[in-house]
């Protein structure tokens, strides 16, 4: 059986980039999930779909064809064949992935081909129900998260870079209506599991939380 480590946590606490760079070093793939759903909430919003409507919003799930690669920039997030990579980090495609991902239909989809991407080869996969439900066999469980001020900072100066308008005080609060969507869903709330090791990267730059992780899966793998 591959490697398999499971990251789960919160919004903004860096997991897309911490796994990317985690995976790296230990040469394995590295899995996005929320990418995958919010491919999904970019096609809802492109097609004017109501991401509050669980019929259509998982109607519109299974007739998508979400896919993967591997590239040497990292992963790439595919809707009907068309790279929608560049378009799915807005907040408006992430509070419409966070509506979506709360639907049984819809997580069903996304667990199965998750978990059949990560039984092919090495795989660290990052998500928000990873640890519970798409990898509970994972050799190595963690829970990134950081206090929300915190992650509300990191992203408000992310967005600050790419130009973006949001004060830091509306980026909180969008953060903090994601929090409660993905906290207080009824399917698969976002929480850490038991045997989650959790990282609290609050008060650590990237390096440290990348050397940290990389710690915790020499010990757990030993």
């Amino acid at each position: 059986m591959p490697l398999n480590i499971a990251m789960d946590g919160p919004v903004g606490a860096g997991k897309s980039s911490i796994a990317a760079e985690v995976a790296r070093r230990l040469g394995i793939l590295h899995l996005d999930t929320g990418a995958m759903y919010r491919a999904i909430g970019l096609t809802a919003l492109r097609r004017g779909v109501d991401v509050t409507d669980e019929a259509a919003a998982v109607a519109l799930s299974r007739e998508l064809d979400i896919s993967v690669a591997h590239e040497a920039d990292g992963q790439h997030t595919f809707v009907n064949g068309e790279d929608v990579t560049g378009l799915i980090r807005t907040p408006e495609v992430s509070m419409a992935a966070s509506s979506i991902s709360k639907y049984l239909g819809v997580r069903q989809g996304m667990v199965a081909l998750q978990q059949k991407l990560a039984a092919q080869t090495p795989m660290l996969v990052d998500g928000r129900d990873i640890c519970l439900r798409v990898l509970p066999g994972a050799t190595v469980k963690l829970y990134l998260t950081a206090s929300a001020e915190e992650r509300a900072r990191r992203r408000w100066l992310e967005m600050q870079q790419k130009g973006a308008s949001d004060t830091y005080e509306q980026v909180l609060e969008d953060l903090k209506k994601r929090d409660d969507q993905d906290m207080n869903r009824e399917v698969d709330p976002l929480r850490p599991t038991e045997d989650a090791v959790i990282v609290d990267s609050t008060e650590m730059n990237f390096e440290q939380v990348v050397e940290y992780i990389l710690a915790i899966v020499k010990e757990k793998t030993a």
